[in-house]
């Protein structure tokens, strides 16, 4: 996985990973991944939604542009509140930014 060698963010409820494509394309692309360590089927593609959710409202005015991002669902994500995970995306945003 190419993002690996990116800026990661840890978070309680997921980890964020942002890679520069340095491609002269200003698209921020984003993929997401929930093991089967965090639980069943339906735990996971809860999860999946959330962040996807959580992508969807804060990434294209807080994103880095033409950058790969990476949301790691973890297993204290499925039981925080969706303001928690706001909150904390904002916050890894801001850290990878910089």
């Amino acid at each position: 996985m190419a993002a690996n060698a990116g800026r990661r963010a840890p978070m309680p409820g997921f980890v964020l990973l942002v890679r520069p494509r340095d491609d002269g394309d200003a698209t921020i692309r984003i993929g997401y991944t929930v093991t089967k360590k965090i639980g069943n089927s339906v735990v996971r593609n809860r999860m999946k939604r959330r962040l996807r959710a959580l992508a969807r409202e804060l990434l294209p005015t807080q994103g880095v542009a033409g950058a790969d991002h990476v949301l790691i669902g973890r297993n204290g994500g499925i039981e925080r509140d969706f303001d928690s995970l706001r909150r904390e995306l904002g916050k890894a945003l801001g850290k990878v930014a910089r």
